[in-house]
């Protein structure tokens, strides 16, 4: 399912009764042989049973943040270090102690691979960097985005390199936790990766650029595994943030602040009251209030809670603006000196590889004769 697309909310089909153990109301389970069972009944059984499971007062992680909906639903959103264990068990038991309705996860359509590769698979093609993924980003956004995509997937191939351990472990544990829960949907709720980055080249200047690909290209920063549980912290994750916010103000929107609201966005779409089944089309509909969670990085939680109680438009980010003639003239530039540094270093190496073979006594002794037949 695609991260831009309104998510449909589950529908069934059959009348409530309110639970003595639980605030929500939950279907009546008739009694009878189970394989005489209608799907309406079956329905019925495994939501009670889901619902009971859910705890009305959960046991949560100190990185868990509860958002309510106007209507009444809840949501929890899991902030994470996407290189960290316990970000994982977090996302287990916040999972396991509310049952929720749907998981939102920091991923797009374009990221998606990642929760179905194994662990080992992960960690290798994180710390491979080829040719055939540069060709492949920069078919898919462009050259310059497809650059700094490769840039920054360089940095994450550090991090990989450092710990030994390959990133977004957090969302594929809350991709086989949510396929456990009965009746719980997995939503895609990030930007599209290709637009984030082309938004973001199109905010730099030509010097901004150089200056954030120099920083990339020389990171070499030794990194702790404590360096990352303490990213968990919020007063060390805002100084990051200012810090990075003072040196690339635009680039801190596009990637950040703007996936902020998209995430927020995602989150209250998820957040609807689910309609309850009904015996039969005579009956009037019944609802109640879902439960999300949200897992994303513990960066995009300050900006959630601040986006989650205002009016949303997301179709001013989802656009991609069109390339300046500054941006033009440094994407010629750069081509240019592409090209010409690939023919210079042909040349070089002709040369060198010329030198070499008339070096041989094999070639010596060809160009002497050669040269004996002339002079006769």
């Amino acid at each position: 399912m695609d991260g831009e697309e309104q998510q449909p909310l589950h529908e069934a089909n059959v009348e409530p009764v309110v639970s003595s153990e639980a605030s929500e109301p939950v279907p009546r389970v008739l009694s009878g042989d189970p394989q005489n069972l209608s799907d309406v009944d079956a329905f019925n059984l495994l939501l009670e049973m889901k619902l009971k499971r859910r705890r009305q007062q959960p046991n949560l992680p100190r990185t868990v943040t509860q958002l309510v909906a106007e209507d009444g639903s809840r949501v929890y959103v899991v902030g994470t270090a996407h290189f960290s264990d316990d970000s994982k068990r977090d996302v287990v038991k916040t999972i396991r102690e509310v049952q929720p309705d749907v998981v939102v996860v920091e991923l797009c359509q374009y990221r998606v691979s990642m929760l179905k590769m194994d662990e080992s698979t992960l960690l290798r093609e994180a710390q491979e960097l080829s040719l055939e993924k540069l060709q492949q980003a920069v078919r898919q956004n462009g050259l310059m985005s497809g650059l700094m995509q490769m840039l920054l997937l360089k940095v994450s191939a550090h991090i990989t390199e450092q710990l030994g351990m390959a990133p977004g472990g957090e969302f594929r544990e809350a991709f086989k936790e949510a396929s456990k829960v009965p009746f719980c949907k997995f939503h895609l709720g990030d930007r599209p990766i290709p637009v984030t980055f082309k938004r973001a080249i199109a905010a730099l200047s030509f010097w901004q650029k150089v200056r954030l690909a120099w920083g990339l290209c020389f990171l070499s920063d030794p990194i702790s595994k404590d360096d990352v549980e303490r990213c968990k912290q919020k007063d060390l994750l805002e100084q990051m943030m200012a810090e990075m916010i003072g040196e690339f103000p635009d680039l801190h929107r596009t990637i950040v602040s703007e996936r902020d609201v998209y995430l927020t966005y995602m989150l209250r779409q998820a957040a609807r009251r689910l309609e309850l089944p009904r015996a039969s089309d005579a009956e009037p509909r019944k609802c109640v209030p879902s439960v999300v969670v949200g897992v994303v990085g513990m960066g995009h939680v300050p900006g959630i809670e601040k986006n989650w109680s205002t009016d949303l438009n997301i179709q001013e980010i989802m656009t991609v603006p069109p390339p300046s003639v500054s941006g033009r003239v440094s994407r010629l530039a750069l081509k240019a000196a592409f090209f010409g540094l690939l023919g210079y270093s042909l040349y070089w190496m002709g040369r060198r590889t010329a030198s070499l073979v008339l070096s041989l006594p094999a070639a010596q002794y060809c160009l002497q004769r050669v040269t004996e037949a002339r002079h006769k």
